[in-house]
């Protein structure tokens, strides 16, 4: 009798595919209400790299971190209508606190454009303080009618970065600095995807914003998804909030304000774009676990070689892990590993030993290579740049194989079936827009025919349109 897998292929069913990788991974569970999610250690082990690697980027880009209140009063987001009027639908709103009904109702917050302005406000005084560049790690809650862990659920954790500027100029140029030199480097470089960058067009907009860019990648069933937005707010919520400041001439002049944010979101686009049917792939710039070195069977000094290969690999600035669970079968232990993703294998037992020998595995493509023991230390370290780059290029080719140029609606309707389709946004248009969205296709960013973010929409912007999660 065959054996039945361990993960629902995923040609035959994506989603549960994924459902299957987020249990058998030990990524996360979903949390007692509904929406919530309870991150396990090994998913909150790649959230807290993701973390390391984003805040360094967002921190050279001169932003400093700060910390706003979870609960905001629900006058503040009144006070910008279109911000509220995008976000009513999903506001979670306190009401009784301390046993008794409150004067005012709290928002449990959603985004923070509001307290960031409350307090931007009070802080700005000259052209001196600007630009005021602030970034905050939270979570937020949004009420969500269709949860999915990672995706899409009703508390999330994230960054939000809020920044005021003496000119529109500035303003647009630090929210186009952040999206390229964080969040596309960051994307590109760590988790090995490759990613459009573009603008959204007026109806994808965020609320309140009078650009909005973002960043797509191409999932492993050929939707998109949205991986991160940075937004020019313009004068809105300047305006609101009375972010304003006096100019070197001795005039007082309004702000003009940005928003950009990326979140746990992500971890959900790495096992979709570079999982297959063992389980997880993890970039090894990324992994918290580069290598994890396997005992087979602790005999004749398998053990203590382990343990030693293990300490020259942290030595040299790997992150290694020594599994000596013998109690489990080897097996499956290595397919325990498999399903986590860890980049590369080091299996330590006492035949290969006799030789000292050890075997090492690469889990992107199940290549197997046996190297002097005495040499393991580089080998793996090759072996981890490799990784790295062949996940970076395989979901590139797929992503291409993937992305066709089309002429008509028509044609763009088809091809996002099952991928990208890049028609001129002349041919589309607002019209063509709605009517994508009858049949759940949305375009997913406007960019140069080059591949880069246009400044102005005109006859030769193209249109990415494709079905998103």
């Amino acid at each position: 009798m065959a054996k039945a897998p361990i993960l629902t292929p995923q040609a035959e069913d994506f989603p549960r595919w994924y459902q299957d990788v987020l249990a058998k991974a030990e990524l996360a569970d979903n949390g007692p209400v509904r929406g919530t999610m309870v991150i396990r250690p090994y998913g909150y082990g790649l959230w807290e790299r993701m973390q390391a690697e984003m805040d360094a980027r967002i921190k050279a880009c001169g932003a400093e971190n700060v910390y706003m209140p979870l609960f905001i009063p629900e006058s503040y987001l009144r006070r910008e209508a279109e911000h509220v009027e995008g976000f009513s639908p999903e506001l979670a709103v306190v009401t009784h606190a301390g046993g008794k009904e409150l004067e005012e109702p709290v928002v449990v917050r959603p985004t923070s454009e509001t307290i960031f302005g409350e307090f931007m406000a009070k802080w700005i005084q000259s052209y001196r303080d600007l630009p005021l560049l602030l970034n905050q790690w939270a979570n937020v809650v949004r009420w969500e009618l269709r949860p999915r862990v990672f995706l899409r659920t009703t508390e999330f954790l994230w960054q939000e970065g809020h920044t005021a500027h003496a000119t529109r100029q500035d303003g647009a140029a630090y929210a186009t600095r952040i999206l390229l030199e964080a969040y596309e480097d960051f994307m590109v470089n760590v988790l090995a995807m490759p990613i459009l960058v573009g603008v959204k067009t007026r109806r994808e907009r965020f609320a309140g914003a009078i650009n909005t860019m973002a960043c797509e990648a191409m999932m492993g069933d050929g939707k998109a998804l949205q991986m991160g937005t940075s937004h020019e707010l313009g004068q809105n919520f300047a305006k609101a909030f009375d972010i304003d400041f006096l100019d070197s001439g001795g005039q007082r002049q309004l702000c003009w304000t940005t928003s950009w944010g990326t979140s746990t979101r992500m971890l959900g686009g790495l096992i979709m774009c570079h999982g297959d049917d063992n389980g997880m792939q993890v970039p090894p710039r990324l992994a918290h676990v580069q290598v994890v070195v396997v005992l087979v069977r602790d005999e004749d000094g398998a053990g203590d070689a382990a343990r030693s290969v293990v300490d020259r690999l942290l030595a040299a600035g790997v992150r290694a892990r020594l599994d000596a669970n013998t109690a489990t079968s080897f097996g499956r232990r290595a397919t325990d590993w498999e399903l986590k993703g860890v980049p590369v294998r080091v299996e330590v037992g006492p035949r290969d030993l006799k030789e000292d020998k050890v075997t090492v595995v690469r889990r992107d493509d199940g290549s197997k290579l046996t190297v002097g023991l005495s040499t393991v230390t580089e080998v793996v370290s090759v072996a981890l740049e490799t990784v790295q780059t062949s996940l970076l290029a395989a979901a590139s080719k797929r992503r291409e194989a993937r992305t066709v140029a089309v002429d008509t609606i028509e044609e763009a309707i088809e091809v996002a079936q099952s991928g990208f389709g890049r028609i001129r946004w002349s041919v589309l248009g607002e019209s063509g827009e709605e009517l994508l969205a009858t049949k759940a296709i949305t375009v997913r960013c406007l960019q140069n025919p080059d591949g880069t973010v246009p400044t102005e929409i005109d006859d030769e912007v193209v249109a990415v349109v494709a079905r998103a999660y």
